[in-house]
Order: structure tokens, then C-alpha cells, then sequence
């Protein structure tokens, strides 16, 4: 086969952006994604936030079939035996530019498959990339089915255990649990009518919540739940590492467990359950991004350990469509001077920290060492619903004055020489 401009490895958000961007640009290139069709492996949340993409792919934004644009916040902190739900709104997110939309990844990326080869690019599906070729030390393309695909240029859009990153020595080997966590998700359909009425929501309107607290028994995760247009995605995140420590039950027994909350069952009442999926997400924040280039091939989006999470927000798709898209431009430039040398690729990486992909990376450096802590999962659920509960508890006996209350409560969990030393680490965030 003869040398194409660049071969692109994972149909994901990363790779369908940079084969978008390289086609247009009018390279000749080819997408191998391993999965039946692109999206039908990628199971995430989901939830993007379309703003730091206008000024990537302004007629992806414009044109894409999200679900809903989330215009409702929410937050359920849980205890075993209570819970406190916490609901935001802004006028301003019922206006558009909406800030972000929920998704499913499915519908989503086949869709960008579909404008990626309108564009050009070859997407080739069922095709597992075995390993990277090499000439003369320097990538010079992969293996696939026994066939050799020679490139110019190399982009891993892989996923979070991006094998060819480790192939080309960009990567750890074997990779650290502390850096992910596994994402389980359930779809349930309902009604889009049931939805709206349900959440408080109108026609073409989302919301999004987070769970905090006791859902993960105490390991490093979360849930969270979404309104799509005519389906609920609702899942848990737990840490690999605190999976790994776990004996007493299982990961899909902590999901069933979730989902018969009660909590939960009061947005799913009714439901039919659909589908079920998991996967492997990077959790390492700025400490787990990989080697980001070498010669010849560069990496991107969960292959380079794009994604943020905050507690409150979890970010990782738009980081992986604008890394997927400046590695395209890179590589474009790079073709056009003919030098593919890890030294011109560099310009890869001076490129992201003038985004908001290592911008806001680098803000939030220290949040996962914030989000480690278990008292987070553990004792500050139990003293939000235990604080509420005594507030709004009326008794036979004389009730206690309000700041009484809370100061007796706040002692016994925050109060405290280790809830000092939170404060201090929560100032990192």
C-alpha cells in the first residue's frame, strides 16, 4: 500500500474530529475504528459542553444532534438513610448559545462519521489495530488485520488505555489503576412528554445531576444521571483502584444498588431499561497526560488522558474534539514543510496550553487529590442530611435554638482538627 498523509486510530470523538479536520484540509487519511460502527463503543455520560468548541468546529456545533440543552443543575448528596437535593437554574442557560447539551454517544458519532466522509476521510469499521509499524526507528504507520496501513503521520485516538501511546513508548506500562475509574450506565426510555413534566422541564430542555456520598461506599466516584430526548442515562463512576479493594460487593451490585435508591427510582419510575454499558475513563487529571508526540504520530483526547473531573462537573468530550482537531492542524502543517519530527510536533503541545484543554488542566491540577479524600463520601453527606434533618425535625420536647443546632452537629463532623485539614486542601481547587 502506498504512504497515505495520516492514519488515525479510534473512531471516537478525538479521532472523528481530527479525520473531520484532516479531510477538509483535503489530506488523504484513514480512520480504523475497531468497533462495529463508530459510537457503538463509546458509552460515556453523556454531557457536552459545546462553548469552548465554536471557535474548533462552529458548524459541528451548529448542526449536531444533541439530545437536550441542560438548562437545570442538580446535586443529591446522600447518606445511607437520607439525602439533600440541591437544584440550580439560570435565565441565562435557557437562551441560546446554550452552554452545554446532553448526548448519546451512539447517534452522536455515527453522525460525525457520517460528515467526516463527506469530507474525505476514509472510516473503516471492524478494523483492530494490532500494532504501530516502524522504519528506521520512527513510526511509520500501523498493523491491521495482518495488513500494513503506511502513513505519514499517526494520530491514537485509542481510549483511555490507549495501546498504541504504549507502543510508542509514550505511556507507562502497565498502566495505574489510581489513574482510572470504571463508568457504568444504564438507558431507560421514557416518554419525552414524562421527562419534561417530571423534571420541570420544557420541550427541548435537559437536566443534569450529580450523586455524592453514599452511593459508592465511601470509594473515590460518584453517579449521575441525564435527560435525553426520549431516555434517561443514568450510571456510576468508581475509582479502578478502590475496585480492586473492594470485596463485599461487586461493581454491578453497587449499580443495582444506586438505581433502587430511592432517589433515583423517582426519575426512573416507569422506565423501561433499554441498555447497559461500562467502560474505562482517565481519572488522573494533569498528572496522568501521557508523552503527547513522537516521530511521526501524535495522541489525543482519552489516549492522552484528556479529562477533568471537578465533583461537580466531569469534562472530557470537548477536550477530546479540540485536541482531535489541533492535532489535525498540526499534522497538516507538518505534511505541507514535510518534516514530521517530534521536533515540529511539539507544536502540538505549545498549542493545547494556549487552550482550555491544559489551561483548565493546569487550574485544576490538584483535584483529584481533593476529590481522594473519603471524608468527602463519607462524612460531609452525613453532615449535610443529619444538619437538615435536626433543622427540620419537630419533636414532643422543646426544640433547641437554630444556631445551637448546627453547632452541635458541625462539631461532631467539621468542626474538627481533620476537618481543618480539609479546608486547607479544598482552598487547592
Amino acid at each position: 500500500m502506498e504512504t497515505i498523509d495520516a492514519v488515525i486510530v479510534g473512531g471516537g470523538l478525538a479521532g472523528l474530529a481530527a479525520g473531520y479536520r484532516l479531510a477538509s484540509a483535503g489530506r488523504q487519511v484513514i480512520l480504523l475504528e475497531r468497533g462495529d460502527a463508530p459510537g457503538s463503543k463509546n458509552v460515556s455520560g453523556g454531557r457536552i459542553y459545546v462553548e469552548p468548541l465554536r471557535r474548533y468546529l462552529p458548524e459541528i456545533v451548529a448542526e449536531a444532534p444533541f439530545e437536550r440543552h441542560v438548562v437545570k443543575e442538580m446535586l443529591a448528596i446522600l447518606d445511607k438513610e437520607g439525602s439533600v437535593l440541591l437544584e440550580h437554574s439560570s435565565a441565562q442557560w435557557h437562551k441560546e448559545p446554550y452552554m452545554s447539551h446532553t448526548v448519546l454517544r451512539a447517534r452522536f458519532d455515527s453522525w460525525l462519521s457520517e460528515k467526516a466522509m463527506e469530507k474525505g476521510c476514509f472510516v473503516i469499521p471492524r478494523r483492530k489495530v494490532d500494532d504501530l509499524l516502524w522504519e528506521n526507528g520512527r513510526v511509520a504507520g500501523v498493523k491491521a488485520g495482518g495488513e500494513e496501513v503506511r502513513a505519514r503521520i499517526v494520530i491514537a485516538c485509542d481510549g483511555a488505555l490507549s495501546f498504541m501511546a504504549e507502543k510508542a513508548g509514550l505511556r507507562s506500562s502497565p498502566p495505574k489503576p489510581a489513574d482510572y475509574a470504571v463508568a457504568m450506565k444504564e438507558i431507560y426510555r421514557l416518554d419525552p412528554s414524562t421527562i419534561e413534566d417530571r423534571f420541570g422541564l420544557e420541550a427541548g430542555e435537559g437536566a443534569a445531576c450529580l450523586f455524592a456520598g453514599a452511593v459508592t461506599k465511601g470509594m473515590f466516584g460518584g453517579g449521575f444521571l441525564y435527560t435525553n430526548s426520549d431516555t434517561l442515562s443514568v450510571g456510576l463512576v468508581i475509582g479502578v483502584e478502590a475496585l480492586m479493594g473492594q470485596t463485599a460487593e461487586a461493581s454491578h451490585q453497587l449499580m443495582e444498588a444506586f438505581t433502587a435508591r430511592p432517589e433515583v427510582l423517582r426519575w426512573t419510575k416507569g422506565a423501561e431499561l433499554k441498555e447497559y454499558a461500562a467502560h474505562v475513563i482517565p481519572e488522573a487529571g494533569i498528572g496522568g497526560i501521557s508523552r503527547l508526540y513522537t516521530d511521526n504520530m501524535l495522541v489525543a483526547g482519552d489516549a492522552a488522558g484528556f479529562a477533568l473531573n471537578l465533583g461537580l462537573t466531569v469534562r472530557g468530550m470537548e477536550f477530546a474534539m479540540a485536541s482531535g482537531v489541533l492535532a489535525a492542524e498540526v499534522a497538516d502543517e507538518a505534511i505541507t514543510r514535510d518534516d514530521t519530527s517530534a521536533r515540529f510536533l511539539s507544536l502540538y503541545e505549545k498549542k493545547l496550553k494556549e487552550t482550555f484543554v491544559l489551561q483548565d488542566m493546569e487550574t485544576f491540577r490538584h483535584s483529584r487529590e481533593v476529590l481522594d479524600n473519603p471524608r468527602l463520601l463519607t462524612v460531609y453527606p452525613k453532615f449535610v442530611c443529619e444538619l437538615l434533618q435536626r433543622l427540620f425535625t419537630v419533636d414532643g420536647g422543646p426544640k433547641a435554638s437554630l444556631y445551637r443546632t448546627a453547632k452541635e452537629v458541625a462539631k461532631r463532623y467539621v468542626l474538627t482538627w481533620e476537618g481543618f485539614k480539609d479546608f486547607l486542601t479544598f482552598r487547592k481547587m
